[in-house]
């Protein structure tokens, strides 16, 4: 059983809600965001969010261009983000870590290469919310072997198992559904 479906097990043996946290990687630096990072799971986080930086988070408001646009000035990069996972995972081997961010930098990092590295270093998912659905195959084939959930934003109705995330852009509203291994 993934740590993902772990939790929401446990939490639903608890009649419970998860609280996710999200965490712009290198926001404001890496060693401040990796702070943040440990003392989440103390505060109360279920499952934990992070924000993969790119140069055009189109489908982010102010506050996280803000976020992802600092973390890039402080070095940011797809391979600082999976060491910067593997540094918590020295420490807690139990929450949950899904990254989130754009499809452009997976894709210069390679498909495979981004799914063996992210499951080495303890991500547990990842979301790309400008992959559309017809397109995720070069995520999903990649993510099975290893064992990571993906996901990209999916037309309404949302899959049967799994959790909701909605994404509000240009007015329309997508569901973003995490399946659940």
């Amino acid at each position: 059983m993934s740590r993902i479906a772990k939790r929401f097990s446990d939490l639903a043996a608890q009649a419970r809600g998860a609280l996710i946290p999200y965490l712009e990687a290198y926001d404001p630096d890496r060693e401040t965001s990796l702070a943040l990072l440990r003392a989440m799971p103390a505060a109360g986080a279920d499952l934990i969010e992070i924000g993969m930086p790119f140069s055009d988070p189109s489908a982010d408001g102010p506050v996280i261009q803000a976020a992802a646009l600092r973390g890039l000035k402080a070095g940011a990069t797809l391979a600082g983000v999976l060491d910067m996972v593997a540094a918590f995972r020295q420490d807690d081997a139990d929450t949950p870590i899904i990254l989130m961010g754009y499809v452009n930098p997976v894709e210069s990092y390679g498909y495979e290469r981004f799914c063996k590295d992210a499951v080495v270093a303890g991500v547990d998912g990842v979301i790309l919310v400008d992959l559309p659905p017809e397109e995720a195959d070069v995520i999903e084939a990649p993510a099975k072997p290893p064992g990571l959930l993906s996901s990209a934003l999916l037309p309404l109705p949302p899959r049967q198992s799994g959790w909701v995330m909605c994404c509000l852009m240009l007015r329309a509203l997508s569901i973003m559904s995490v399946l659940l291994a």
